[in-house]
């Protein structure tokens, strides 16, 4: 009889569309019905700048923790199924306004580079709207390849961020 093994995975979520807080918390519900997973710790919520030079709304941005018996592409496969949920349409304008954005962090100690699917997910490292949120609620996390979110250095250039609850 084989055991299951659950394990750890990071999810970033962002909003800046359709009362952005109110679709940030719905998707932390959401997190928290995906088969074989259950949400085990979640940040504050962040206000950051937009990233990538398009106009639009401030985002609302969190982090969550969650353990899973799923793969890493399984997962991703879940949080695509709450976007398109809530109305997301991937491949749209890049880096622009969207009801909710769910990216799959990191993955246990898991490095993935395969077509639609980067673990540890590029950019943790530079983008504070989702370091802060992973640092606050695991800052002893081990990020394959980058380091240990507490010692990562927060990233001067860019748009300033502030916790709003």
């Amino acid at each position: 009889m084989s055991r299951i093994r659950w394990r750890p995975a990071y999810i970033g979520l962002g909003s800046n569309l359709n009362g952005p807080t109110a679709q940030i918390e719905s998707a932390l519900i959401a997190l928290g019905n995906i088969p074989e997973t259950r949400v085990f710790g979640r940040s504050s919520l962040y206000r950051s700048a937009p990233f990538g030079g398009v106009e639009q709304p401030d985002f609302v941005n969190a982090a969550a923790a969650v353990l899973t018996t799923l793969g890493p592409r399984e997962l991703l496969d879940e949080l695509h199924a709450i976007e398109r949920g809530k109305g997301r349409e991937r491949g749209g304008q890049r880096w622009g306004p969207r009801v909710i954005d769910l990216d799959l962090l990191v993955f246990s100690s898991a490095v993935c580079r395969e077509d639609g699917l980067s673990v540890p997910h590029p950019g943790i490292a530079e983008r504070n709207f989702v370091l802060l949120p992973l640092r606050e609620i695991a800052p002893d996390l081990a990020i394959p390849g980058v380091g240990r979110a507490a010692s990562l250095p927060i990233n001067e250039a860019e748009p300033a961020i502030e916790r709003i609850a």
